[in-house]
C-alpha cells in the first residue's frame, strides 16, 4: 500500500496518510475472512423432517429468504460491489434455521469475488448441505467498478441466477422470482 501511495504521487509519510498501509491491511483482513471458513458449517445444524400432515413435516412449497445484504470485494479490481440476495430451497428430508442462508452468504462473500462464482458457490453449498430437491439464488448487486470507474454508470446493477434440481426448470422457478420481485428492498 505504500508502494501504491508513492506511484499515485502521493507522500506515504504525510500524517493523513501514514498510517493508511495499516488501515488497509486491517479492512483487507476483514473483508477476506471467509477465505478460510467452511461455507457448509452454518448449515451443519438441519432438522429431519417428513412428509405429511403432522407437526414436524416439510412445507410443500419452497422455503425462500429475501432481500438478504451482501458485500463483496471484486477479485478483478479489488473494488467493492454490494446489495441483494434471494435464496430458495425446496425441502427434501432437511429444513435450516433461517439464519443460516445469510451466513452462507456472508462466508462466501468474504473472499475475492465475482458475483457469477459467487451465486453458484452459495447454490452449490445449500445443495450440497441439504440435499433439497431444488434451489434458487438471485443475487442483484452494485458494482463499484462499474459506478465508480469505468463506465461510471451509477444506476447499473448485475442480477446473476443460479438454479439446481427441480427449480432448474424455467417454469419451476418462474414464481418464485416473481416472489422476489414483490418483495422490497
Amino acid at each position: 500500500m505504500r508502494e501504491l501511495l508513492v506511484a499515485i504521487g502521493e507522500d506515504p509519510d504525510r500524517p493523513g496518510v501514514k498510517l493508511t498501509p495499516q488501515r488497509v491491511a486491517d479492512a483487507y483482513a476483514e473483508f477476506f475472512d471467509g477465505i478460510d471458513q467452511d461455507p457448509g458449517a452454518p448449515l451443519a445444524h438441519t432438522i429431519s423432517v417428513t412428509r405429511g400432515p403432522a407437526p414436524d413435516t416439510l412445507p410443500s412449497g419452497a422455503v425462500m429468504l429475501r432481500d438478504i445484504h451482501f458485500r463483496s470485494i471484486c477479485e478483478h479490481h479489488l473494488l467493492p460491489f454490494r446489495g441483494f440476495a434471494h435464496v430458495a430451497y425446496l425441502p427434501n428430508e432437511k429444513v435450516v434455521g433461517l439464519g443460516a442462508l445469510p451466513k452462507v452468504i456472508d462466508i462466501l462473500a468474504a473472499r475475492p469475488q465475482v458475483q457469477e462464482r459467487l451465486t453458484e458457490q452459495i447454490a452449490d453449498a445449500i445443495a450440497e448441505a441439504l440435499d433439497p430437491r431444488g434451489v434458487l439464488v438471485v443475487m442483484d448487486a452494485s458494482h463499484e467498478c462499474v459506478t465508480a470507474r469505468g463506465g461510471r454508470q451509477p444506476s447499473a446493477s448485475t442480477l446473476t441466477v443460479a438454479a439446481r434440481g427441480e427449480l432448474a426448470e424455467p417454469t419451476a422457478r418462474a414464481e418464485l422470482v416473481a416472489l422476489i420481485g414483490a418483495g422490497g428492498q
